[in-house]
């Protein structure tokens, strides 16, 4: 069971989150909501997909510091048979053996001589660096790789069975970071993450074969996510651990929302200007009792930046927000770094790219965003959460067909014809033969559910993206509103990037083609709809709404690796010994 960490508690975004969802919600009709999740879910297995695997084996040796090399592998044999070091996980532990098994079970870290120093700093270098992706020192078996270690180096002939277990450890220890770096230290299912992208295992064994040589050190940093939001949350984490260890930052007092040119005690102003300018937003320094223009623009900022209302007033909403501490923000970022490593290495040349608390996708070519626009996601309630999973976008239906699912159907739709006969007229809707069931449908058209267009990547959750005649919605900050399916700001643009035709043939398609009409892409496009509440925008951070109450179990796992303790520093320390 997780408890919490002793510094980052956890924090109930989901207090004002709630109240600008039921806000929102109060202007939302059964038609913001066009599908429903169904189907089992079967996770979705992406390859790791690296980018340059280099070759290697490990040197041919008829002895190790004159113990016969027979000898030293029928130890690593017998020392892989008796079972995991502490410290070292069953996962790690399959992969070592794993690792061994695929090198003919002989030393990976000796020379003739001893210990291949450069390799093996390598390997401590970076598990030394690894703090700063926030992964957990105290995952490791350090201690008694540096026992053993010490062990080897300082004996003229030690035996075979001590060279076998610094091997063991030194490769437990690069097994564990490989698979912590290439697919997380946590798993998702262990904290409620509602995740279904899976790596393939087979690739994570076939990675560390390949990591392993000259270029060690290249090849651990290539396991890390090559994306440059990911390398702006690891400054992030630094920058936020150093505000932590200052002593967060100050918490502004509640009291009267306050509009630009209204006064407050000095107190509570003076508070609000030190806590934005802890956290890096610019501010006057003058000291007065004034919520001036300079104020309220840095909370507008401040606002953008924390998923909220975008007024520059200050009211109950945005000081709870304020006053989420430092260490939990800390904890965020720590958690989304995670996040970033549950994903494939590659996500592919041409893809989109969904973040569910961001209410944003991005469209992106060659590595490089070529379209952004804001969506509309699952709601957070009745199981209408859009879950995370990845598939490929194959076809554009234009001028589509809603058909209401029959949970829809019963619970919203034929409540409201009983009580009006004549609603399925007036919203352009009809019964239709369905296998043998009586279903409701909506036809094409300018009321229709989905708009003009929708985009199908087929998977176990019935989930596409759509068009939509609520185009108000968009003007809100939080958008949960749908039934899970995703609303797109910009669906006449995606048809034409996804298609590769022109503005002028993808409105024909929309407004005046036939009803609908199925275009399968030439190439399909692969679709991650992600959950990430501490993101990168224009190189910027900024933390969403964590809408399905994911983040609390995430923070807890990862608070160890976000705020290093005394075991993860004695750690350190031992790692400094080993690589000497």
């Amino acid at each position: 069971m997780l408890t919490a960490h002793p510094i980052i508690r956890p924090f109930r975004a989901s207090v004002f989150t709630r109240r600008l969802v039921s806000a929102a919600l109060a202007v939302a009709t059964v038609f913001i909501a066009a599908c429903a999740k169904e189907g089992s879910a079967r996770p979705k297995r992406l390859s790791l997909r690296f980018r340059h695997p280099a070759v290697w084996a490990p040197a041919t040796l008829t002895q190790v510091q004159g113990v016969p090399i027979a000898m030293v592998k029928a130890a690593i044999v017998q020392r892989l048979a008796a079972g995991p070091p502490e410290r070292v996980s069953p996962n790690a532990w399959r992969h070592t053996k794993a690792l061994y098994k695929s090198l003919g079970e002989t030393p990976l870290w000796f020379t003739s001589d001893g210990l291949a120093s450069d390799r093996v700093r390598s390997l401590t270098d970076a598990v030394l660096s690894s703090s700063d992706d926030a992964l957990r020192l105290d995952a490791y078996p350090i201690a008694e790789l540096s026992n053993a270690v010490v062990a080897v180096k300082n004996v003229t002939s030690p035996s075979a069975a001590g060279l076998a277990e610094a091997d063991v450890l030194l490769s437990a220890m690069f097994a564990a970071l490989g698979v912590d770096l290439l697919v997380g230290q946590v798993s998702p299912r262990a904290v409620g993450q509602s995740w279904h992208i899976d790596p393939n295992d087979d690739d994570v064994d076939s990675a560390l074969v390949h990591t392993l040589g000259d270029t060690l050190s290249r090849g651990i940093e290539e396991m890390r996510p090559a994306e440059a939001d990911y390398v702006i949350l690891k400054n992030e984490l630094r920058r936020y651990r150093d505000i932590v260890a200052a002593g967060d930052w100050p918490r502004v007092p509640s009291g009267r929302a306050l509009r630009t040119g209204q006064w407050d005690t000095r107190g509570r102003i003076q508070s609000l200007r030190a806590r934005l300018a802890a956290e890096g937003y610019a501010v006057d320094s003058i000291p007065h009792d004034l919520y001036d223009r300079s104020l309220a623009d840095a909370v507008e900022l401040f606002q953008e930046r924390h998923g909220l209302i975008v007024n520059g007033l200050l009211d109950a909403e945005t000081v709870a927000s304020l006053n989420v501490s430092a260490a939990y923000r800390l904890g965020q970022i720590a958690a989304n770094l995670e996040r970033f490593r549950w994903l494939p290495r590659t996500l592919g040349e041409r893809y989109i790219y969904v973040n569910v608390p961001a209410f944003r996708l991005t469209a992106y070519d060659s590595g490089a965003p070529a379209l952004e626009m804001k969506v509309i996601v699952g709601q957070e309630y009745e199981d209408k959460a859009t879950p995370v999973f990845s598939d490929n976008m194959e076809m554009v239906v234009f001028r589509p067909y809603w058909n209401v699912t029959p949970a829809i159907q019963a619970k919203e739709i034929e409540p409201k014809l009983a009580a009006d006969p004549g609603y399925l007229s007036r919203e352009n809707m009809e019964y239709y033969n369905d296998g043998g069931q009586r279903r409701i449908r909506q036809r094409p058209g300018g009321k229709n559910a989905l708009g003009f267009v929708k985009f199908l990547f087929p998977n176990d959750f019935n989930i596409y993206m759509h068009d939509t005649p609520n185009h108000e919605l968009f003007k809100k900050e939080v958008r949960a509103f749908s039934h899970g399916c995703i609303r797109l700001e910009k669906p006449a643009e995606l048809a034409e990037w996804v298609l590769g035709w022109d503005a002028v043939r993808v409105h024909d398609a929309m407004m005046n083609g036939g009803d609908n009409r199925t275009v399968r892409l030439r190439r399909r496009i692969p679709v991650y709809i992600l959950y990430g509440t501490a993101f990168v925008r224009d190189s910027t951070l900024h933390f969403g709404n964590d809408l399905y109450h994911r983040d609390e179990r995430l923070i807890q796992a990862t608070a160890p690796g976000a705020l290093p303790g005394v075991t993860a520093r004695d750690a350190l320390e031992q790692l400094k010994r080993i690589a000497r």
